[in-house]
């Protein structure tokens, strides 16, 4: 079951540590790599002078890089093959020095080629090639999702089922429970509940209305029953004639015999969700929790008292296979006689800290016996070590916005639960590994999946906010902020948000849109003053043709930015099965692997580990 290498490293190193090695000294000592991944913010594209691209940018490079173009530059950085990197197309040879800089990104960004799992239904195409099994979703259990979340389910549905297979193997103790952390509308639980897999789901979700969604999509397929009530519309048509509606003797005579208490006309969102517990078949239990750490001692409590949870609370004594109806007594008396609780902690991206709650769980909690966790959402990882210092010069400090609520809770520094997990990566040269949230925004770019259009559509939007900022410190709507001593130079962050689509047509819609939002929503609201209330269309067009020139600047700076970001995915990635390695008394096995197609879903791989 595990891979052959425990981290997917490129053919480059020939071992683990050699890999690690390598990208810890790569990403501390290569100022290039960490200006583009945490010293450079759209905001400061055209607020600096010089301007950021001529101080960024290698000068060898920015000839090529401004006559290439983006779709060029992205198959140089991710596509081509760089020991053959010459003239294309009429284009000069680019710049030897890129080239290396490049190899060594590629050389230190771990592998996130998926192979699917082998079976006898894989077929050969109309082009000869290879086309893998992949599992599929009965319809009843896909409603409700788009391919890509058919996708990642299907795979790691199939994942999970190995993985406790694996688990089983030696010992022959199986996983009784899947806790499956953040469960959102529980795709994934619901899709290992059902057959084939008929697992049992411990679906832990902090948001009750997907609590409920969930329960609603469980009855559509099949693992969970709607309560049955009865609705006595006699008694309705009867209580219509008392008021006045109809006469009396319009309604049958047995309907006057019905007791007022069998009326429930409770709409059908209110109605239990009945999960069976039946020997071979899959069942449910929900848990509204908000996961703020790893502790599952409540999680294993409520699956020891209780098996089958409805909103009310109580226990539902349904049906057995056999078809008798067992006392409540022998229902409880055989949950407390059922063998030990063994679970396994499982999620397909969750956010942030979450990630590192589920796999901080294998190690804080005797019944967790192997955990399976995809992250994503970087950006909002919390940090263990705080803030950059003036050792850290080229790291942009995270900054407020001047417009951001009252309410809005920052992510915290020092935080024990934040990046970087591991000791090593803690403790690592003078002050241990830090990422900014800058880096960590774009540790989950996709620049693969990038193409032609929708590169030219979002390049537009980075380059109508960037140059908005620069009107903005223009006008004096913002001031200009000295980081630390020897720092990058930065203004006051604003936040815009999303404008709707017509904003993106020219920039003086840009601006109109943003000033119009500004000003409407109380919760964005910004002091505009009266000399940028009072600008022109004249003034704003103005702006668009004098830097309409440097727009190639920014769409090169941040195909760079996004590419180099694949390191930063790779530091997050390791540091959790560093994590795990550095706790081999309880970890018996630990690996990362991908789980997706990258194109498909771009955050693909997974951290797995084992108990002992």
């Amino acid at each position: 079951m595990p891979p052959q290498k425990r981290l997917p490293y490129p053919v480059a190193f020939s071992s683990e540590e050699e890999y690690v090695s390598s990208l810890l000294r790569f990403s501390s000592e290569n100022k290039l790599f960490q200006t583009l991944v945490g010293g450079v913010h759209i905001l400061d594209f055209f607020t600096r002078d010089p301007s950021l691209f001529s101080t960024v940018i290698p000068p060898e490079w920015q000839e090529w890089l401004l006559k290439a173009d983006s779709m060029r530059i992205l198959d140089l950085c991710m596509r081509d093959d760089l020991n053959s990197a010459g003239e294309r197309d009429g284009d000069k040879k680019p710049p030897e020095s890129l080239v290396d800089y490049i190899k060594e990104i590629r050389r230190h960004s771990l592998v996130r080629e998926f192979n699917a799992p082998e079976s006898g239904n894989s077929t050969i195409d109309e082009n000869g090639t290879l086309k893998k099994f992949q599992p599929k979703l009965p319809r009843q259990v896909s409603v409700g999702m788009i391919p890509k979340k058919i996708h990642e389910v299907a795979n790691f549905a199939s994942y999970v089922a190995k993985i406790s297979e694996y688990v089983k193997s030696p010992s022959g103790h199986s996983i009784t429970h899947f806790v499956d952390f953040g469960s959102g509308q529980n795709y994934l639980g619901r899709t290992l509940a059902c057959p084939p897999y008929n697992k049992h789901i411990v679906a832990v979700e902090s948001k009750e209305g997907n609590i409920s969604g969930a329960k609603r999509m469980d009855v559509f397929a099949g693992v969970g029953e709607r309560e049955k009530v009865w609705r006595n519309k006699k008694r309705v048509v009867r209580n219509i004639v008392k008021n006045g509606v109809g006469k009396d003797s319009e309604v049958g005579s047995e309907a006057k015999n019905v007791d007022e208490r069998t009326i429930d006309l409770r709409p059908i969102r209110e109605l239990a969700t009945i999960y069976t517990p039946e020997e071979g078949k899959g069942y449910m239990q929900y848990v509204e929790h908000r996961v703020q750490d790893s502790d599952l001692s409540d999680v294993v409590e409520q699956i020891k008292k209780i098996r089958i949870v409805v909103p009310n609370g109580d226990v539902q004594v349904v049906k057995t296979s056999e078809g008798k109806n067992p006392e409540l007594g022998e229902v409880l008396k055989g949950m407390e006689d059922e063998n030990e609780v063994r679970l396994m902690a499982i999620s397909i991206h969750s956010c942030g800290n979450l990630s590192h709650h589920g796999i901080r769980s294998l190690i804080l909690n005797p019944a967790v016996q192997a955990i399976a966790i995809v992250g994503c959402c970087y950006n909002l990882l919390s940090s263990r070590l705080g803030p950059a210092t003036l050792k850290h010069p080229l790291m942009r400090r995270n900054m407020r916005a001047i417009n951001a609520p009252a309410d809005e809770k920052a992510l915290p520094e020092n935080d024990q639960h934040g990046f970087p997990m591991s000791e090593r990566l803690a403790t690592y040269g003078d002050e241990g590994v830090r990422l900014n949230i800058t880096a960590r925004m774009m540790g989950v770019q996709a620049p693969q999946n990038w193409t032609a259009k929708e590169s030219d559509s979002f390049f537009t939007r980075h380059f109508y906010r960037a140059l908005l900022q620069k009107v903005f410190l223009d006008y004096g709507v913002v001031s200009k902020i000295a980081e630390d001593e020897g720092g990058p130079e930065s203004t006051q962050p604003i936040i815009i948000g999303s404008l709707r689509k017509s904003c993106y047509g020219s920039f003086r819609e840009y601006v109109r849109g943003a000033m119009e939002k500004l000003k409407a929503d109380p919760a964005r609201t910004v002091p505009l003053g009266e000399q940028m209330e009072n600008i022109t269309d004249t003034e704003i067009e103005e702006y668009a043709e004098k830097y309409e020139i440097r727009k190639k600047e920014l769409s090169t700076t941040w195909s760079l930015m996004a590419f180099s970001a694949g390191v930063v995915e790779s530091l997050i990635v390791v540091d959790r099965w560093l994590f795990l390695k550095e706790h081999e008394e309880l970890v018996k096995d630990c690996w990362v692997e991908p789980v997706f197609e990258y194109k498909q879903s771009p955050r693909n791989l997974v951290v797995v580990g084992i108990k002992r």
